[in-house]
């Protein structure tokens, strides 16, 4: 059905990498939200009331909150979608992440507050009355959060936003703490024991649960997280199938939100090559990047030496070195410099964060490994981080 209504009221939907198409999604979606909630908060809370029952009526307060977050992602869409200026040269788009952490504080503080009135509900309990206008209206709730928590999720796949993901699963942590108090209302009459307090516990705990997590997510967002390995192996790709390419390192993914991807990387080109036709072909990188992907990229010319015999030795050497210490450490921008007494081997060692080695003590390991295969080298190291997953070893 919201793909129906989507249809009807966001104009050409299907180009969902554009800032409008995107704004109009997620404000409709942000809109139904508003309406449905609107309505689950007053039938849960008459249903509440006749039915002498405080975790409904803590659902119902739920539900208000949740119209509070749409209100939210209607703010948050209409921001993040202004274009770049002078100030903000890439974009707003991060007011959604923003956006999502605030959804996921109120979360977390509607959890803490439930939780208190919960456990005062367990030590002083009332009697639950059995009503069947509480059974129905719990029932259809759980029906309507489900419907919110699978559209949430198609169109936040669909647009690449995390504020809808985060309402997703708010909408299935609130079907799932209904449930709960379906339960509740169905059994404490049968068993004679009031389940209330405890089921509103329950209710907290999924709220709780479900906001530390948006909390968790948002930050993620705002400090930086690694890219998608799955992007960055299209990133590769898309460059690697270049005649000209012979290697690609220090790649750097920026992400500032939906569709405002920045990239800078090194491409290893010949250095025999003309220089105006390897600048030709990163121009066309640059170009393909943008038009193909939407990313903005910047490609680095770094010149190798493939046709020396004593170079490619010593750089298989160091290679073998590098897979003898740490399999996941590669190496990029290798020169030799040979002399008399003498020769400098010159390159940069890529080392991924899960590598505990500090750079000391990697040096050590290096010139010890290259001193047992040829004792007048040494090694000259610039030490980089990978900062995405899928950083190559040159020549491996």
């Amino acid at each position: 059905m919201m793909r129906i209504l989507v249809r009807l009221f966001v104009k050409n939907s299907e180009q969902v990498e554009t800032d409008k198409v995107r704004k109009d999604i997620g404000n409709l979606t942000a809109l139904v939200g508003i309406i449905n909630n609107i309505f689950l908060c007053i039938f849960k809370f008459i249903a509440g009331t006749l039915a002498n029952s405080i975790s409904i009526t803590a659902d119902a307060v739920n539900n208000l909150s949740d119209v509070g977050s749409s209100l939210i992602s209607l703010v948050s869409f209409r921001l993040s979608s202004r274009p770049a200026d002078a100030k903000h040269p890439f974009g707003h788009a991060r007011y959604e992440c923003l956006a999502s952490l605030l959804v996921a504080v109120l979360i977390l503080f509607l959890g803490v507050e439930m939780i208190k009135e919960s456990f005062t509900k367990i030590l002083h309990p009332h009697d639950v009355v059995f009503s069947w206008v509480a059974i129905i209206v719990l029932a259809a709730s759980i029906l309507v959060k489900l419907w919110m928590f699978f559209y949430n999720r198609y169109f936040a796949g669909r647009i690449q936003s995390s504020l809808l993901k985060a309402t997703a699963a708010d909408s299935m942590s609130d079907a799932l703490g209904t449930s709960a108090v379906l339960l509740s209302t169905v059994l404490s009459p049968i068993l004679h024991f009031n389940l209330d307090g405890y089921m509103g516990v329950i209710v907290a705990a999924f709220i709780l649960y479900t906001g530390i997590n948006l909390i968790r997510e948002a930050l993620d967002e705002l400090l930086g997280k690694a890219p998608d390995p799955q992007l960055v192996k299209q990133i590769y790709d898309r460059i690697r199938k270049y005649d000209g390419v012979l290697g690609i390192h220090d790649m750097i993914v920026h992400d500032y939100g939906p569709n405002r991807l920045f990239v800078s990387v090194h491409v290893e080109v010949d250095y025999r090559r003309d220089i105006f036709e390897s600048h030709d072909m990163v121009d066309n990188i640059e170009k393909e990047m943008k038009e193909e992907m939407g990313i903005e990229t910047v490609v680095h010319m770094d010149p190798i030496r493939t046709d020396d015999k004593l170079t490619n030795e010593l750089r298989e050497m160091v290679g073998k070195v590098l897979r003898e210490i740490n399999r996941r450490l590669s190496f990029h921008d290798f020169r030799v410099v040979p002399g008399t007494t003498h020769t400098n081997l010159i390159f940069d060692v890529v080392v991924p964060f899960d590598v505990k080695m500090n750079d000391e003590e990697l040096m050590h390991e290096i010139t010890e490994h290259i001193h047992e295969y040829r004792n007048d080298c040494y090694a000259v190291i610039t030490f980089d981080r990978a900062y995405t997953s899928d950083e190559k070893r040159e020549h491996d």
